[in-house]
């Protein structure tokens, strides 16, 4: 635990001090709060709800947080300290964890600058009216948990490659089809589709955004997260033995 705490202060330490980091919290600060009151027509419909917040949150996760992790590997691997790091007493795994926590802080940190929206919405709510506050936060919880998916994804995918744009493109192609076979026009068409519609990270997005808790949907992300981290670890132990 001491060595993913130590990986995880190194990793976050490197993204203060990094211009990038802030230039990503500010672009998804923006595109976010842009796309709920401009896209989505909020003023135009006059309804004090986050519905259209949240229904762009698996597009902006999908495009954002795989620009963060493709780096994390690949740039070691560039650079050539990932060889030094594999030299180092540690475990594989609390490598990976460490690095992992250090970049999902950043991007709950990127979620959290995005509730001042909530704030507006509660300010043109009608005051008769109390806040239905369970949609809101199950959306923030469904949108953390789809963005630790497509981190965990992305850091895998970052682990295969040295070139950070491959790293991107691969993570981006695998989210893509995962969001993808959740929509009916997709899965209605396809054989078995329903049983695909299951493993994708939309459909389970769906009921969190909407207010519903259901464990099954949670489990569903913590699986994806552990899947994609363990493919992780076994692609920097085969390193070792290349």
């Amino acid at each position: 635990m001491s060595n993913i705490w130590r990986i995880f202060k190194k990793e976050f330490g490197g993204y203060i001090n990094s211009p990038s980091s802030y230039i990503f919290l500010i672009i998804f600060h923006i595109l976010g709060t842009s796309m709920f009151f401009f896209v989505s027509g909020f003023f135009r419909n006059q309804q004090a709800n986050l519905g259209g917040f949240f229904v762009f949150m698996p597009w902006l996760m999908l495009f954002f947080v795989p620009a963060v992790a493709m780096r994390i590997w690949a740039e070691e691997k560039k650079v050539g300290t990932d060889e030094l790091l594999m030299t180092l007493p540690v475990k594989d795994y609390e490598v990976v964890l460490g690095k992992y926590l250090a970049a999902l802080v950043l991007v709950a940190l990127a979620l959290i600058l995005t509730f001042p929206v909530v704030l507006v919405v509660k300010y043109f709510a009608d005051p008769h009216t109390p806040v239905d506050w369970g949609p809101i936060w199950c959306g923030y919880l469904g949108s953390l948990l789809m963005g630790a998916s497509f981190l965990a994804m992305g850091v895998w995918a970052s682990s295969l490659t040295r070139n950070q744009i491959i790293a991107f493109i691969i993570s981006c192609a695998v989210g893509f089809v995962l969001i993808l076979i959740g929509f009916p026009f997709i899965y209605q068409v396809l054989p078995g589709g329903e049983t695909l519609a299951r493993f994708s990270l939309y459909s389970h997005f769906l009921s969190l955004y909407r207010g519903v808790l259901d464990l099954a949907d949670v489990v569903y992300y913590l699986s994806a997260i552990a899947f994609f981290l363990f493919l992780n670890i076994r692609s920097v132990e085969s390193r070792k033995w290349k």
